[in-house]
C-alpha cells in the first residue's frame, strides 16, 4: 500500500474533464496555460482529442459544403427553369402582340377595293348609261311641265321611267366612289380615299343636289307639276363628259363636234317652244295674233301640232330669220326681244365653231393645194415642158388619192421618243428585217435605223439609180415593183417586188469592193413605187454608238462580195484608208477647237462672275464694319517715340 502511493501522486488529473467544466478563456490565456503546462501522456490525450474534432469539423464543413454547392446548383437550375419559363412567356406574349398589331395593322391597312379606271372601257360605257337618263330629263321634264297633256295622259309611264333615272343617277354616285384617280402616276385604291375624293368634291353637291326626293311634293301639289323634277338637270357635266371621251375616242371627230352642235341647236330651239307655249297659256290661248291660237280649234288642239308650231315659232325667232306673228303687248315684246338677243348670242358662237370646224376639216387639203399651186407657179414660171408638169401633177394626185401626203415626221414629232419609236417598229421593222446585213442586230441599232426610214413614192418611169452613180442611199422596196433594165431603159433583167432592197453595199463603203461606192445597175419604177429610203450618213450615225455591230456589218459585207467575185483580197488585206485617217483626225481635231471655245467662254464667264462676287463682298463688309471710335484704348494714336517725334521735326 506504502508503494502505490507514491505512484498515484505522481500523476496528474486528466485535463479534459476539467477543461470540460471549466470556463471558456481568451484565446491568449489557454495559450498560455498550454505553454505553462508540463507535457505528459494527458497532454498527448488532449491532443489527439482535439486533432479528431478538427477532422471531424472538416468533414462537416466539406458536408455543409457539399450540401451548400447542391442547393446552390438547383437554386441555379430553378432559376434557369424559371427564366426559360419567363422568356418563353415574354416571347409568347411579344408574338401575341405582335399578331395583334398585324391583325389592327390590316384592320387599319387602307382596304384596296376594285376600281374602275377612268381611261377604261368599262368607265366609257358607264358614261353611256348615264348620258341616257340625263338626256331624258333635259328634253322631256320641261316638256312635260309646260305640255299638260304629256304629262296626263302617261303618268304612270312617266313614274317608271323616271324611277329608273333615278336608280341610274344612285348607281352614278355609288360608281363614282369606285372611280379611281392618279396620285404620283398610280391608281388609287383606297376605298377611303376614294370616298374622301368623291365627297370633297363639288360634283359631289350637285350629284346630292340632284338626288333630293322633290317627288315627295307631287303629294302636296299633284302630279300636274313635273318641274319639281328639275334638280335632275344638275347631271348635264356628266353628258358633256361623254362627248368630250367619245371626241377623244373617235376617227371621225370633226363629224361628232358638228352632231353635237346640231344636238346643242336642237335643245335650246326646243326649250324655247316649251316657254312659248307656257307663255300663251299664260297671257291667254288666243288673245291675239302672238300667242298660240285656241287648242278648242280642232286644227290646234292636238298635242302634235301643239309642239310642232311652238318649235317652228322657237326656230324663226332663234334663228333670226323673223316672219313670225308681232308681238301686241309689252310683255310680248320683251319676251321677243330676249328671245332675239339669246338667238344671236347662240348663233353666233354656233356659227363661229362650226365655221372653225369646217377649216379645220379642210386644212390638210388646203395645205396640200397649196403646195401643189406653189409648184404649178414654179414651173410655169420656169417654162417646164408640159409632159414634166403633167408627171408632177399626177404624182401629186396619187399622194392625195392614196393618203400619203401627210410627212411622218410632222405628225410624230409631238409624241415622246419611246412612242414614237413603238410606232415606227410597229410600221416598219418586219421591213427592215428583210435586209440581210440587218438580219442578226441588235434591237437597240435596228430601233435607231427604223427612226431613221424615210418614205419616198416614185411614179411610173422615174429611176432610182442609174449605173455608175455615188451610192448614198439604200433602199428597201414596201409597195410597188422596180426593174433593173439595161443601159437602153427597155430590157428588163429582173423585177424586184414588195420586200427587196438594193443598195446595201454602196452606203458601207467596204475596203476592196471592186465597184466602190458606185451603183452598178439602173433601177426603174414600172408604177408608182413606195420606198424606205436610209442614207449613208444616219446609218453612220447609228453606227457610231454600237461598234461591234459596225464590224459585223462590215464583215457580212465582204462575205456578200465575196460570193459576188466583187472583192478584191489584197485590198482589203492592207491597213485601213490614210483617207479615213486623215478624216478622223480632222474630226478629232475640230471637236477639239470646239471644245477649247467652249471652255474660253465657261472660263471668261467664271472670272466675270468672280470679281462681280468680289465687289459684292466688298460693299456688304463696307456696309457692315462699325465706325471707329476714340473713346475705345484699340483706336487711340500710339504714344510718340523719338523716331517719329525727329521725323516730324524734319518735316516741319
Amino acid at each position: 500500500m506504502a508503494k502505490v502511493a507514491p505512484i498515484a501522486s505522481r500523476l496528474t488529473p486528466p485535463i479534459i474533464v476539467l477543461q470540460d467544466m471549466e470556463e471558456e478563456k481568451p484565446d491568449e490565456i489557454m495559450e498560455e496555460d498550454r505553454l505553462t503546462q508540463p507535457a505528459g501522456p494527458g497532454v498527448l490525450f488532449n491532443v489527439n482529442n482535439s486533432n479528431n474534432n478538427e477532422d471531424e469539423e472538416e468533414k462537416k464543413k466539406k458536408k455543409k459544403e457539399k450540401k451548400e454547392k447542391k442547393e446552390k446548383e438547383k437554386r441555379e437550375k430553378k432559376d434557369r427553369k424559371e427564366k426559360k419559363q419567363k422568356e418563353k412567356k415574354e416571347k409568347e406574349k411579344e408574338k401575341e402582340k405582335e399578331k395583334e398589331k398585324e391583325k389592327k395593322a390590316k384592320e387599319e391597312a387602307p382596304k384596296e377595293i376594285t376600281v374602275i379606271d377612268p381611261a377604261s372601257n368599262t368607265y366609257y360605257h358607264w358614261l353611256f348609261i348615264i348620258t341616257i337618263p340625263v338626256m331624258y330629263n333635259w328634253t322631256l321634264i320641261i316638256a312635260r311641265a309646260c305640255f299638260e297633256e304629256l304629262q296626263t295622259d302617261y303618268v304612270v309611264f312617266w313614274f317608271i321611267m323616271d324611277f329608273i333615272s333615278d336608280v341610274i343617277y344612285l348607281g352614278d354616285m355609288a360608281f363614282r366612289t369606285r372611280t379611281g384617280y392618279l396620285e404620283q402616276g398610280l391608281l388609287v385604291k383606297d376605298e377611303l380615299k376614294l370616298r374622301e375624293c368623291y365627297m370633297n368634291s363639288f360634283q359631289f353637291k350637285l350629284d346630292l343636289a340632284s338626288m333630293i326626293p322633290t317627288d315627295v311634293f307631287y303629294l302636296i301639289l299633284g302630279i300636274k307639276y313635273p318641274e319639281i323634277r328639275l334638280n335632275k338637270l344638275l347631271r348635264f357635266n356628266r353628258m358633256l363628259e361623254f362627248f368630250q371621251r367619245t371626241e377623244t375616242r373617235t376617227n371621225y371627230p370633226n363629224f361628232l363636234r358638228i352632231s353635237n352642235l346640231v344636238m346643242y341647236i336642237v335643245i335650246i330651239i326646243h326649250w324655247n317652244a316649251c316657254l312659248y307655249y307656257s307663255f300663251s297659256k299664260a297671257i291667254g290661248f288666243g288673245a291675239d295674233r302672238f300667242v298660240y291660237p285656241d287648242p278648242s280649234d280642232p286644227e290646234f288642239g292636238r298635242l302634235v301640232r301643239k309642239y310642232a308650231y311652238s318649235m317652228y315659232w322657237s326656230t324663226l325667232t332663234l334663228t333670226t330669220i323673223g316672219e313670225t306673228p308681232p308681238p301686241v303687248e309689252n310683255s310680248e315684246y320683251f319676251f321677243v326681244v330676249t328671245d332675239f338677243l339669246v338667238g344671236v348670242l347662240i348663233f353666233a358662237t354656233i356659227v363661229g365653231n362650226v365655221g372653225s370646224m369646217i377649216t379645220n376639216m379642210n386644212a390638210a387639203r388646203a395645205d396640200f393645194q397649196a403646195r401643189i399651186d406653189a409648184i404649178k407657179q414654179y414651173m410655169s414660171f420656169r417654162k417646164v415642158t408640159k409632159d414634166l408638169e403633167k408627171r408632177v401633177i399626177k404624182w401629186f394626185d396619187f399622194l392625195w388619192t392614196n393618203k400619203k401626203a401627210v410627212d411622218e415626221r410632222e405628225v410624230l414629232k409631238y409624241l415622246p421618243d419611246k412612242l414614237r419609236a413603238e410606232i415606227a417598229i410597229n410600221v416598219h421593222l418586219d421591213t427592215l428585217k428583210k435586209v440581210r446585213i440587218f438580219a442578226d442586230c441588235e434591237a437597240g441599232l435596228l430601233v435607231e435605223l427604223v427612226l431613221k426610214l424615210q418614205p419616198q413614192v416614185y411614179s411610173p418611169g422615174d429611176y432610182i439609180c442609174k449605173k455608175g452613180d455615188i451610192g448614198r442611199e439604200m433602199y428597201i422596196i414596201k409597195e410597188g415593183k422596180l426593174a433593173v433594165v439595161a443601159d437602153d431603159g427597155i430590157t428588163q433583167f429582173v423585177v424586184l417586188s414588195d420586200g427587196s432592197y438594193f443598195g446595201e453595199i454602196s452606203i458601207l463603203a467596204i475596203k476592196g469592193s471592186k465597184a466602190g461606192n458606185r451603183r452598178t445597175a439602173n433601177i426603174r419604177s414600172i408604177g408608182y413605187s413606195d420606198l424606205f429610203c436610209l442614207s449613208k450618213d444616219d446609218l453612220m450615225e447609228a453606227l457610231t454608238e454600237y461598234p461591234d455591230a459596225k464590224a459585223l456589218l462590215e464583215e457580212k459585207g465582204r462575205q456578200i462580195l465575196m460570193k459576188d467575185g466583187l472583192l478584191d483580197l489584197e485590198v482589203a488585206a492592207q491597213g485601213p484608208d490614210p483617207k479615213e485617217m486623215e478624216e478622223k483626225v480632222e474630226r478629232m481635231a475640230s471637236t477639239l477647237d470646239a471644245l477649247q471655245t467652249r471652255y474660253a467662254r465657261l472660263l471668261a464667264e467664271h472670272d466675270a462672275t468672280h470679281s462681280k462676287l468680289k465687289h459684292r463682298v466688298t460693299r456688304l463688309e463696307k456696309k457692315l464694319a462699325p465706325p471707329p471710335r476714340a473713346d475705345q484704348p484699340g483706336d487711340a494714336a500710339p504714344p510718340p517715340t523719338p523716331e517719329t517725334t525727329k521725323e516730324e521735326e524734319k518735316k516741319k
